[in-house]
């Protein structure tokens, strides 16, 4: 028997072999990347990291405060008030929003015909511009029984509803609006993984005597669970971050009841014509996206296991 031959050293890294690795140039080829992502992305990070300690409204010169502006954020009453409207759109986004892509998704993947045109359909709201789309729905919820949606009331004998004058209808009508502006975009994500869904489970689940509905709970909702996950991730923090709707259905109205976390930072930022307070602004900002940061690794925490089951 021969002994093993000794294991060859590995050869020594210095600046020439890195160079003639391709090292350099691929430096040169990220760096106009990396600058520009640096220029547009991480420094606005760190510039509001240090608005949030300054009070300062970008005409006059800034004046170092600290933690000032996180207590004056937390003892503001309109926080609260603020807090729990985002809390309320979320969940009934959450109630009314979340289960419609699925449900679409599931329906139109059952078509033999049409199925582009239905899958073209649903994304067209997507495709509007949102303002113009906010717009054409404030028409649509005129409070006087002459309105579109009253007047459809009135062919049943109910109404008319005061949708954007009441503190009770205000945020549904924004939620019902919301999720039709953005639900097209998660149905075409389902649509596309119900594709890799192997369609001898659905005929198993026939033969055994499954509905519709059978289906989806036992192959469809299993097979999906991850990008579930997901597109619930997504749609809380883009709920938390709900600005356009309360800003052009209601500017926070009536009496505060759609004022929403962004539109309070929208309020410290431009409340004030001569200059808003754009450290307090970005101290709030700051608490949100921390707070979206914590809830996203904690959720993913608590349903990494059922995820991958």
């Amino acid at each position: 028997m021969t002994a093993d031959a000794p294991p060859r050293p590995r050869p020594r890294r210095t600046p020439l072999t890195w160079i003639r690795g391709g090292g350099l140039s691929t430096v040169v080829l990220l760096l106009p990347m990396l600058l520009v992502f640096g220029l547009f992305s991480w420094w606005p990070i760190a510039r509001s990291f240090v608005m949030s300690l300054q009070v300062t409204n970008l005409v006059g010169p800034a004046q170092w405060v600290g933690l000032d502006n996180f207590q004056a954020v937390l003892a503001d009453p309109m926080l609260g008030t603020a807090l729990w409207n985002t809390l309320y759109f979320a969940l009934l986004a959450l109630i009314f929003g979340y289960p419609v892509p699925l449900v679409l998704a599931v329906l139109m993947s059952d078509l033999r015909r049409g199925k582009g045109l239905y899958s073209t359909l649903a994304y067209l709201p997507v495709v509007v511009p949102p303002a113009v789309a906010v717009l054409l729905w404030k028409f649509f919820y005129d409070a006087s029984p002459s309105g579109v949606f009253n007047t459809i009331l009135g062919w049943v004998g109910l109404g008319p509803v005061p949708w954007l004058e009441s503190t009770t209808w205000a945020m549904p009508s924004l939620v019902v609006e919301a999720t039709w502006a953005a639900a097209g975009g998660t149905v075409i994500i389902y649509l596309a993984a119900l594709v890799a869904v192997p369609p001898e489970l659905y005929d198993a689940a026939e033969i055994d005597g499954a509905g519709i509905w059978r289906k989806v709970w036992h192959v469809t909702v299993p097979q999906l669970r991850a990008i579930m996950l997901i597109t619930l991730v997504l749609q809380v923090i883009g709920t938390a971050q709900v600005f356009l709707e309360p800003f052009l259905f209601t500017d926070g109205g009536p009496d505060n009841s759609t004022t929403t976390l962004l539109l309070l930072v929208y309020d410290y930022a431009f409340g004030n014509s001569l200059g808003g307070d754009y450290g307090k602004a970005t101290a709030l900002s700051l608490m949100l996206a921390a707070g979206l940061a914590v809830l996203s690794a904690v959720y993913f925490r608590l349903t990494r296991k059922w995820s991958d089951s």
